[in-house]
């Protein structure tokens, strides 16, 4: 695997493979546990699906490529020095899944070299897969394909701005991101990995979040590279690893984001 586009294929199956497990669960009984709770966030739903879809999932590339590393969010990393490492996130949303609602999401990435290379969010009860890397971003669904891009918005009063939910904020990151909320013109709550998939079809301009972990984040970030945004840490470099994130759609409204972030 020489270039990272030539992992879309790949990509593809371990959405599908996902998706088989996943699918027969959700809107039906489950199993929920609570993870250990850290911090604020208190209920911390794991389920059934999350677990069996990332053993899956692992158990494909393994299958298919055993000299390549794992990052998962419930089965810990592996192989994590090799020039290619596979991050995953089984069901990013699970607060949504376990409720019945279709905001959630497979995160599939593929780092090289320690950088995000290649990313797909995959929604497979709505039969949607966003998918790229640095030469372009992708929605198939439906059977077919179509390129997705980001949309103009260079003010931050223009901009739909989206957040999984603020209780998720330390207070010092809290108000920081309420500074930007109070001059957006159209605030949404609640769409996890979703809302980066709608800023990079240009339904969304701004997703602004903190806390994450890497597999949160990383297979996002070719996905929004792709369709023409950017996502970068609150100092502007591009975002690796967890932590606070900023994606935009628009790269010229990144400066007027983080300038307002640090309370100018």
């Amino acid at each position: 695997m020489h270039k990272a586009q030539s992992s879309f294929p790949f990509l593809h199956q371990l959405a599908e493979r996902a998706g088989e497990v996943i699918l027969p669960i959700f809107r039906s009984e489950m199993t929920i546990n609570t993870k250990t709770q850290t911090g604020d966030e208190g209920f911390d739903p794991v389920t059934n699906a999350d677990r069996d879809a990332e053993q899956a999932m692992r158990a494909l590339i393994h299958e298919n490529f055993p000299e390549h590393g794992i990052m998962g969010e419930e089965f810990g990393s592996e192989n994590v020095d090799a020039d290619y490492v596979w991050v995953l996130d089984p069901i990013d949303g699970t607060r949504a899944f376990i409720s019945g609602l279709p905001l959630w999401g497979v995160l599939i990435g593929l780092r090289h070299q320690g950088e995000p290379a290649v990313g797909m969010i995959a929604q497979p009860y709505m039969d949607e897969r966003f998918y790229g890397d640095a030469s372009g971003s992708f929605l198939s669904r439906g059977g077919e394909t179509a390129p997705m891009h980001t949309r103009d918005c260079t003010a931050i009063a223009d901009m739909t701005l989206s957040t999984t939910s603020p209780d998720m904020f330390p207070p010092d990151d809290l108000q920081a991101f309420r500074a930007v909320e109070a001059q957006s013109r159209l605030v949404r709550y609640g769409y996890d990995c979703y809302a980066y998939a709608m800023l990079a079809m240009g339904f969304i301009d701004c997703v602004i979040e903190s806390g994450l972990q890497p597999y949160d984040i990383e297979p996002i970030v070719p996905v929004i590279e792709g369709a023409g945004g950017c996502v970068t840490d609150w100092s502007g470099n591009r975002k690796k690893g967890g932590g606070q994130a900023v994606a935009v759609g628009d790269k010229r409204l990144l400066d007027p984001v983080l300038r307002r972030l640090a309370g100018e």
